[in-house]
């Protein structure tokens, strides 16, 4: 099995009137050149997926045993908000309106590292969602972290 990539940090950032936007160069290296931008179903954000960690998903899916109506939506849903994608020279993506819709994304957001992937949040969608969960200390014992 191969080690994937992993994620930490937050990072605040702009998209320029181009919509793209400079990913920090901590995350550069481990994202690699090419990669994947993505909705990211049930949050109201986009990840940026590692090519390793993205065929490790796409493996996952394609091995469902479950392939009727709701899976073969979900698919078509997924793959058409996504974007294989690569850094401009002076480490930037775009990141195209639907995509920056989607996540109610217009100018501010904020990068998150989470384990296996990047998540992007629009300023005012980190704001809302980036407290500490209630029960940290329950859910970290009931995970074996604590």
């Amino acid at each position: 099995m191969t080690a994937l990539p992993k994620f930490t940090g937050q990072f605040e950032h702009s998209l320029d009137e181009k919509g793209r936007l400079t990913i920090p160069a901590r995350l550069r290296g481990r994202l690699g050149d090419h990669f994947v931008l993505t909705i990211a179903p049930p949050e109201p954000c986009l990840a940026l997926y590692p090519e390793v960690t993205w065929s490790d998903f796409c493996t996952k899916l394609e091995a469902a045993t479950r392939k009727d109506g709701r899976y073969r939506s979900f698919v078509r849903h997924l793959f058409a908000n996504t974007e294989e994608v690569s850094l401009d020279g002076q480490g930037r993506v775009v990141v195209p309106q639907a995509l920056r819709e989607h996540a109610a994304i217009d100018r501010d957001v904020v990068l998150v590292g989470t384990l296996t992937r990047v998540e992007i949040w629009s300023a005012a969608g980190w704001g809302k969602a980036g407290g500490a969960p209630d029960g940290m200390a329950d859910l970290m014992t009931e995970l074996g972290l604590y």
